[in-house]
């Protein structure tokens, strides 16, 4: 055992259980990238404001689960607890936005970090991949990013997940909500802490999962009630882009998400197979958030996945994905002379784009075998003095277990058609 572990609720990706997350990035990562997306990576740390003014003063993310540190000049920084406002305070500083060819569509994939009681599928430092349509207002953007997620999620082989979608208005007809919303919620029985985001966005209380507060928010105003005609006909365009596409969605009213920054189009993807921390993935649009950070007025719209809750979900399907090998042809050395003679041949195949791996350390027959079982190569190369005196080498099949001596100036060659 080691003297150090990894910190409470984080973990380590190790082989094998990494190529699996890698292989949900690159799902999640190839529709956009085919969309127009390019990629975008941003600091690890940002200036604590940024999450205060962009996430919002009242949510759990600003005020209980931020990591903040101070540096010895004094400045106050966070690590990143999301990406839309990290990302979009790049694409400002860089003035992406003014290279006359809006929107600007990014995407994104890093680590995150949230002080919130661990559990399974929330963890203290999370994986996400994300996507950014900044500078343009139209529904057909919004039904874009949601049919970009479904597709990413389908292609991995995830089916029992659900989309969840509402509108949440704009600043012309939310704030009559806000005012009916606050006037209902004043009158329930609810603790302090949620008396105060009463006052500072009521919409958050909607979102709280404890059922005693559930159970009298049954007739509060809804939203949908207070819509501008706007908003109504953004909403409706979305959803019937969303219908002619073949993606099925579930309207939910109460849907606000975590975060203060949302506009309108509000969706979530949620999974029944990993109890409460069902949401995979979530966005909307966020038309105020520039401005709120400094910016122009620059409407835009986007979403996060999250890398270890979609292995979750892979999980409770019973999805198996369909994994590149890891090594196709390994190399087993008899002798000094055969070390260098199989090492040019390895050196060689990688070359030519054939994952290839040797037996180190000048093992033994008996235990590089093992070796070349367990790294789940398709063909094993054997070669000892008395192969190298005839100029070839022994190839073997490891699944139908043929072995026969191929030339070894042509092995490369022979390796190369065989494995296609």
């Amino acid at each position: 055992m080691s003297t150090f572990q990894a910190p409470k609720g984080t973990y380590d990706l190790t082989p094998p259980d990494s190529a699996k997350f890698l292989a949900v990035r690159e799902a999640i990562a190839a529709p956009l990238r085919d969309s127009g997306y390019g990629y975008i990576e941003t600091p690890g740390f940002e200036d604590v404001e940024l999450f205060a003014r962009g996430v919002g003063e009242s949510t759990d993310i600003v005020t209980k689960e931020m990591y903040t540190l101070t540096t010895k000049g004094g400045a106050e920084l966070a690590l990143r607890p999301e990406g839309t406002a990290s990302v979009l305070r790049a694409a400002l500083e860089a003035n992406l936005h003014k290279a006359g060819n809006l929107p600007v569509k990014l995407w994104y994939s890093g680590s995150y970090y949230r002080y919130e009681r661990p559990q399974k599928g929330r963890y203290r430092h999370f994986s996400q991949v994300g996507a950014e349509a900044i500078g343009t207002e139209d529904p057909v953007l919004d039904a874009e990013l949601i049919i970009l997620a479904d597709q990413a999620y389908r292609s991995l082989g995830l089916r029992q997940f659900r989309i969840l979608l509402n509108s949440l208005g704009d600043k012309e007809c939310r704030p009559v909500y806000r005012e009916a919303l606050q006037t209902f919620l004043r009158d329930l029985d609810l603790d302090e802490e949620t008396r105060r985001r009463i006052e500072i966005n009521p919409l958050r209380v909607l979102d709280d999962k404890r059922a005693d507060v559930q159970k009298q928010l049954t007739d509060a105003p809804r939203l949908r009630d207070y819509l501008c005609d706007a908003c109504k006909a953004y909403h409706e365009e979305v959803r019937a882009l969303l219908t002619a596409a073949g993606v099925v969605y579930e309207d939910d009213e109460k849907l606000v998400r975590g975060l203060d920054y949302y506009t309108r189009t509000t969706f979530e993807f949620v999974h029944d197979g990993l109890g409460s921390q069902s949401a995979v993935g979530g966005g909307g649009r966020y038309d105020g958030l520039s401005e709120m950070i400094g910016g122009p007025a620059l409407p835009s719209v986007g979403w996060a996945l999250g890398v270890d809750r979609t292995v979750l979900a892979l999980e409770a399907e019973g999805v198996e994905l369909d994994l590149p090998v890891t090594t196709s042809v390994y190399a087993v050395p008899l002798g000094d002379e055969a070390r260098r003679a199989l090492f040019a041949v390895v050196t060689e195949l990688r070359r030519a784009g054939v994952a290839a791996d040797f037996a180190f350390g000048g093992r033994g027959l008996k235990g590089a075998m093992k070796s070349a079982n367990r790294s789940g190569a398709r063909y094993t190369l054997v070669a000892g003095e008395r192969d190298l005196a005839e100029g070839v080498v022994q190839l073997k099949d490891m699944e139908s277990g043929e072995q026969s001596a191929v030339p070894l100036a042509g092995v490369v060659a022979e390796l190369t058609t065989r494995l296609g």
